[in-house]
């Protein structure tokens, strides 16, 4: 059985945000840096005091997790726009996968830190970007991650509850683009997927054994690697095969997640990250039957987060 835990939002942001920088001799500009972040990419939207965007890019999901600090400063040094302006930021907002423990939002912290040295920093796990981003007027509501990873919580308006904390993508991440992935191959190389399927699968993948076990134990975020695998799904989910895939993760989603909050009827549920938003009809039918209200599906926070920082700068 889970257990739960609370953070009051309102109070544990303003208490980071009187964090003192580094340096003391911040620019006159007032640069916020927003990032929403899972294990496959993370999105960067630099806006000024006004909610003016300065400029967007992407780089490599920067899940503290399953990167080093290295590597993850290799990341940011990777894209020209975060490298310039390192030092122009008055703060960085970084809502991440891989951030839902103290101590990976302490690592990730003081790399952020020493890279942005004039800079305010706030980290967060990603379920907070979903959260501002799907409930504008705070309103009460479930909110699920499905994209790469998944997870569940509930928010009141004020105080967001988890009563499952996620192990990652070995052990959780229920219909999530990873376990799609493992999935589809476990399929595959069982000889239970059917030839039509599996002719066009050997087409539009590099399916050797070599080459897969390398992808999953020698190179980095073999989740994203395995989440890849969730674009054939979609792609073909009118088929009776991948609906069977579907749905039956659907079903754990529900009823792992979801179902361990008692008003679940009684609250919309909404929904961030790219399986939901690509499966949201699918989303809209098991929801259906199993009595529940299906609210907002967004494929990227990114656009919420402008709003909600300018409404609370």
């Amino acid at each position: 059985m889970g257990f739960c835990y609370f953070v009051s939002l309102s109070n544990q942001i303003a208490l980071k945000q009187i964090i003192t920088p580094n340096k003391p001799n911040k620019p006159n500009n007032n640069m916020k840096l927003i990032v929403d972040s899972g294990s496959t990419k993370a999105d960067w939207i630099a806006i000024d005091e006004n909610g003016k965007v300065l400029f967007t890019t992407q780089t490599l999901g920067l899940n503290p997790e399953i990167l080093n600090g290295d590597e993850i400063v290799e990341r940011l040094n990777d894209r020209f726009d975060i490298l310039q302006n390192k030092s122009t930021a008055t703060h960085l907002f970084f809502y991440g996968a891989g951030c839902g423990t103290d101590r990976m939002k302490s690592m990730l912290s003081e790399i952020f830190r020493d890279y942005f040295s004039n800079a305010i920093v706030v980290v967060e796990e990603d379920t907070y970007a979903a959260v501002f981003a799907t409930t504008p007027k705070g309103e009460s509501a479930i909110v699920g991650i499905l994209g790469t990873g998944s997870n569940c919580s509930y928010f009141d308006g004020k105080v967001l509850e988890q009563k499952v904390q996620s192990l990652g993508y070995i052990a959780m991440d229920d219909c999530s683009g990873n376990v799609f992935g493992k999935e589809l191959i476990r399929k595959y190389y069982f000889n239970k997927m059917p030839k039509e399927l599996a002719e066009v699968f050997e087409k539009e993948y590099d399916l050797s054994p070599d080459y897969i076990k390398n992808k999953l134990y020698k190179e980095p975020n073999p989740n994203a690697y395995l989440a890849t695998f969730a674009k054939f799904l979609i792609q073909h989910k009118e088929h009776e095969f991948c609906r069977k895939i579907i749905f039956k993760a659907m079903k754990s989603f529900i009823k792992n997640y979801i179902k361990q909050f008692e008003n679940c009827k009684e609250v919309p549920v909404h929904f961030v990250g790219s399986i939901a938003f690509y499966l949201k009809e699918e989303l809209a039918e098991i929801f259906e039957k199993y009595e529940l209200q299906l609210g907002n599906v967004l494929r990227r926070p990114i656009d919420g987060l402008i709003a909600y920082h300018v409404a609370n700068s």
